[in-house]
């Protein structure tokens, strides 16, 4: 089965309330859904030069990436992290799919008449912006270029191969203490960052689901890079 097929049965997956990201306890602190912003990410895969993407599980094949942002350390919200692109849905903005496409072209310069829409998953809560975000799963039909469009906004944009992502030896526990508490998430090392916090649960959650991932060692703790 391609890696394609897959993404795309989980779309759909997704779509009929079969599939969440929002795993409880994990997802669900406290904040009021009345008042939380709409937001949307884009999770773009696609198969560097083209060639067919096919998934041997647990192995993925090595042409399968995924687009990413690094944020600039200047910003208000989630500075220095590691994210897909996206961001806050505007009026404008006809559905959450057209948000995260708009807001991928902005930080990218994608061109988003190459995106194939697979599909949206159900809504997640970021309980720390008070943010809904809708992950909008894409597959990179016909490749553009991509970079910094706005330094003010992002200090890097990279695809990084899903075989890195799935590399026990990139796989590590974050570890951050907040108002007496001990957190702990799955993050990854790649690109010379980590990857953590939302991005890094979502990333986690669906190579999960996916059947895609290979056993890593969840002792291995390093602080959170806050």
């Amino acid at each position: 089965m391609s890696a394609y097929t897959d993404l795309a049965n989980l779309a759909a997956r997704g779509a009929r309330g079969d599939f969440v990201v929002a795993r409880p306890g994990r997802w669900d602190a406290a904040m009021d859904e009345k008042s939380a912003r709409q937001a949307a990410v884009l999770l773009l895969f696609g198969a560097l030069d083209t060639i067919p993407a096919v998934s041997d599980k647990p192995l993925v094949s090595a042409d399968l990436d995924v687009l990413l942002v690094e944020r600039a350390a200047t910003l208000n919200d989630h500075p220095g992290q590691v994210a897909f692109p996206g961001g806050g849905v505007d009026a404008q903005d006809a559905t959450v799919v057209a948000a995260a496409l708009r807001e991928a072209q902005e930080e990218t310069g994608l061109d988003p008449s190459g995106v194939e829409i697979l599909g949206v998953l159900p809504p997640v809560p970021l309980a720390v912006s008070n943010f809904m975000v809708t992950p909008v799963v894409g597959w990179w039909a016909r490749q553009t270029p991509v970079d910094v469009v706005d330094y003010g906004e992002s200090a890097q944009v990279f695809r990084v191969p899903v075989r890195d992502l799935l590399d026990p030896d990139n796989r590590v526990t974050t570890v951050i203490n907040h108002s007496g508490q001990t957190f702990r998430g799955p993050a990854f090392r790649v690109n010379g960052v980590v990857v953590w916090g939302f991005t890094a649960g979502i990333l986690n959650r669906i190579l999960e689901e996916l059947g895609w991932s290979v056993p890593w060692d969840e002792s291995r703790e390093i602080p959170a890079p806050i």
